[in-house]
């Protein structure tokens, strides 16, 4: 696609946190032209109001019927989870060049019932789940030009993946006895976290939420069997901080006999040593959130605990972005040819 051409984009779901981040990322892109901001209330508001850092002139916030659906290139989906997968059966037919960037659990999941069984929702368009693409960018990057329909990964399962999945294809680990240990920011469960968690004190004090029964296990699940055609036996418990964004996954494992932390890492820096945004670290650092907040960056470091074959892998993303609107973007820029980094410097 030349450079001189902007791609036409609409955001539906532009108010929440996630559509707000990718507002804010997208008036950056230097390919990107904005046409519509789509959102059920604040209608004619300035996407401003609702957040100072964006500074660029862009459309008023409108009603999702005033896109011109035959007259765009792009179309990112923030919205609860059912919503995206009946607009998009309802437009998909009316243009054949656009494209769905779906940041939902809609298409995630390619086996309707096992979507069904863990959102509690019937899936209004399984005849489309075959044009979609479930895209952690690193693992796409060829054939995600091929999809309509491109899945944007959850914030857990893109901390987990991103360290597990090169390790597990070199056989260095036992499948058996993984623990997965998430702790997030409250954004990550949106703009109506109050309501889904009560307990007290929500902004000061940590919070252990669907021990073993988080819905994104069937999504880690599926892309682990997908990429390493292995299944592994892991408990996953998930956490809630008292900090608005930033998410830390540590991953305990035991290592096959004679790996060394050093070859896990090996592994790593190799797999990703043509990557814009995988950070390994020197074995054994120290590591938080802090560096990667507001960036699209995921932070790796391996640490050798006290116990014999015993390992740590600690992941740092922030879930807005890597987790959400960062690898969006990414997506887009893969899809369009657009420098991987376009919009997220």
């Amino acid at each position: 696609m030349s450079m001189m051409y902007k791609l036409k984009v609409a955001v539906v779901g532009a108010t929440g946190y996630t559509g707000l981040d990718l507002v804010f990322l997208l008036s950056k892109h230097p390919n990107v032209k904005l046409t519509n901001l789509c959102a059920t209330k604040s209608l004619g508001k300035k996407i401003s109001f609702y957040d100072k850092r964006i500074k660029k002139k862009l459309p008023l916030i409108s009603s999702i019927n005033s896109i011109d659906w035959k007259n765009l290139d792009l179309v990112f989906l923030s919205l609860p989870n059912g919503e995206a997968q009946k607009i998009i059966k309802k437009n998909f037919k009316k243009n054949k060049n656009l494209r769905y960037i779906d940041l939902s659990a809609d298409f995630r999941i390619e086996n309707h019932k096992i979507y069904t069984r863990n959102y509690k929702l019937n899936h209004k368009a399984k005849d489309l789940i075959k044009n979609s693409l479930y895209s952690i960018s690193e693992f796409n990057k060829n054939k995600i030009k091929n999809f309509k329909i491109i899945a944007n990964p959850g914030c857990y399962p893109t901390s987990i993946l991103i360290p597990l999945i090169p390790v597990l294809k070199k056989n260095l680990i036992y499948n058996k006895d993984i623990t997965i240990d998430s702790k997030s920011g409250y954004s990550g469960a949106g703009k109506n976290f109050k309501k889904k968690f009560k307990h007290k004190n929500l902004f000061s004090s940590a919070y252990a939420y669907s021990v073993n029964n988080h819905r994104h296990t069937c999504e880690i699940d599926q892309e682990i069997y997908r990429q390493t055609k292995k299944k592994i036996i892991y408990s996953f418990n998930p956490h809630l901080l008292p900090t608005f964004r930033g998410m830390l996954t540590s991953i305990y494992i035991k290592t096959k006999k004679n790996v060394k932390p050093e070859t896990i890492r090996s592994v790593l820096l190799h797999f990703y040593k043509n990557s814009k945004f995988i950070k390994i670290l020197k074995l054994n650092s120290q590591i938080g959130s802090g560096n990667v907040i507001n960036t699209n960056n995921c932070e790796i470091s391996i640490c050798e605990t006290k116990i014999r074959n015993k390992i740590v892998i600690f992941s740092a993303i922030d879930n807005l972005m890597k987790g959400a609107a960062g690898q969006a973007v990414q997506n887009m820029n893969l899809i369009y040819n657009f420098s991987e980094k376009a919009g997220l410097k």
